[in-house]
C-alpha cells in the first residue's frame, strides 16, 4: 500500500510539472524562469533521485528520474538562452558606430 501511495503521489507531482517544461520546450522561451530557482531545483530532484536509490524506492526512483530529464532541458534551455542573449548584447554594443 504506501508503494502504491507514493505511486499516485509520484504520478501527480510530475504530470503537474509536465506542462511547464513541455510549453519551454515548444517555444523555447525562457526568459520568465530563473537560472538560479532551477539550478537548485534540478540539483534537488538529483539528490531525491539518489535518496529513492538508496531506499529501494521505485516510485520515488521513476518520478524523480523524469522530472530529472525535464528539469535539465529546461535548464539546458535557460543556459543556452541566456549565453545567447549575453553574446548577441555584446554584439550589438560593439558594433554600433560611433557618433563623430
Amino acid at each position: 500500500m504506501p508503494d502504491l501511495i507514493g505511486l499516485f503521489a509520484a504520478t501527480l507531482t510530475t504530470l503537474s510539472f509536465l506542462p511547464q517544461a513541455l510549453l519551454v520546450i515548444r517555444t523555447g522561451r525562457t526568459e520568465g524562469i530563473s537560472m538560479v530557482m532551477y539550478a537548485m531545483f534540478t540539483t534537488g530532484v538529483a539528490g531525491w533521485l539518489v535518496y529513492g536509490f538508496l531506499l529501494g524506492s521505485l516510485p520515488m526512483i521513476i518520478a524523480n528520474i523524469i522530472t530529472l530529464l525535464l528539469a535539465a532541458v529546461i535548464l539546458f534551455l535557460k543556459i543556452r538562452n541566456s549565453l545567447q542573449a549575453r553574446t548577441q548584447g555584446e554584439t550589438a554594443s560593439t558594433s554600433t558606430p560611433m557618433a563623430s
